[in-house]
């Protein structure tokens, strides 16, 4: 079924790129110098991220390991939350193609898509040396394809030892240069429509690489997006689990921030720890906080938690009242 259905997307977005070079040659337009020879000049993207690379609002937004497509996270989280999602993240595995009608999908109903994208067992530095080009010019193109802006997430946590593009595993520089190395195959595509946004792990005991060696540049980067969450190993207040990472960014970093990922483990403060989330997030000023509604087990242990918002009626009502307080809920497709 996977297969068939990519290759129904290839043959579609193949169509699709004739058609446009077509209209394109039709039209005495540019020779697209970006492109390789050889190789067919990608088609435009119609929707461009610039106005929304600086956002004066904070935004909500969720995210599970389901496709665009399976719709029911969004759902549970409005009724939940209490409003609609601003951001609906998900993840996508290194080969596989881009969904552009679920993505679509999402941005037709008031979510700005977010692919975490995963490289799996896909060496950084193949990627870096061109290795992994043919499937990146695809990727590019069907997102490209895309009438639609897409806030897209390259090896994220890369910092986290658990990962194996992390450190002992790979080299900060492999990942700097397997990071520009997308981005500008991406430009060279003609893409216009994707937020590149680098997301770390906060910094803690049991990640404790530095950032700066990790970060691609600003000219590489359109937003930060920090991963943390409250439980008994990360940390339990803004204050240790985010503000040393927020300092240490500052450093090196004066793009806008997003807290990427996050979640309120199960326990009897979930409530003060909800309020302490959004009160610090709000003060330290970032543009928008993603919760992970899931129960998961911890990553490199055994031990469950549960962060999702319906864990007890108390937690629900702190998440809608805080949220609402700190003005967390701004629509990206109303501005």
């Amino acid at each position: 079924m996977a297969i068939a259905r990519s290759r129904s997307r290839l043959t579609a977005a193949a169509i699709l790129m004739v058609a446009v070079t077509f209209l394109v040659d039709a039209c005495g337009a540019g020779s697209g110098d970006g492109a390789k020879a050889g190789t067919a000049t990608a088609p435009a993207a119609h929707f461009r991220v610039s106005s929304m690379l600086k956002p004066s609002g904070r935004a909500l937004g969720v995210v599970d390991d389901k496709t665009p497509w399976q719709y029911g996270i969004v759902t549970t989280f409005t009724k939940e939350a209490g409003r609609a999602p601003d951001i609906r993240e998900y993840y996508s595995s290194w080969g596989d193609d881009f969904d552009a009608e679920g993505n679509a999908f999402l941005w037709q109903h008031g979510q700005l898509p977010m692919m975490a994208l995963v490289p799996s067992d896909t060496s950084l530095a193949d990627i870096a040396k061109g290795k992994e080009d043919a499937y990146i010019r695809r990727l590019a193109d069907q997102i490209a394809a895309y009438d639609g802006p897409l806030a897209l997430s390259f090896a994220g946590e890369m910092n986290g030892p658990w990962n194996s593009w992390g450190p002992k595993h790979t080299e900060p520089a492999d990942f700097v240069a397997s990071w520009k190395h997308v981005h500008d195959v991406f430009t060279a595509q003609g893409v216009t429509n994707v937020i590149w946004v680098w997301t770390p792990h906060v910094v803690d005991s049991g990640t404790t690489a530095e950032l700066r060696p990790y970060y691609p540049g600003g000219a590489y980067v359109d937003w930060v997006g920090l991963i943390g969450y409250y439980g008994p190993i990360d940390g339990t207040a803004f204050s240790s689990l985010f503000t040393p990472t927020l300092r240490q960014i500052a450093g090196f970093s004066s793009k806008p921030v997003l807290i990427a990922e996050t979640g309120v483990a199960q326990s009897d403060q979930k409530e003060a720890h909800i309020r302490d989330l959004f009160e610090g997030a709000a003060k330290a000023g970032v543009i928008g906080l993603v919760w992970y509604d899931q129960r998961k087990d911890w990553p490199g242990s055994k031990q469950l938690m549960d962060w999702r918002i319906s864990t007890s009626v108390g937690a629900l009502a702190a998440f809608q009242v805080e949220s609402g307080r700190t003005g967390f809920g701004h629509s990206f497709k109303n501005g």
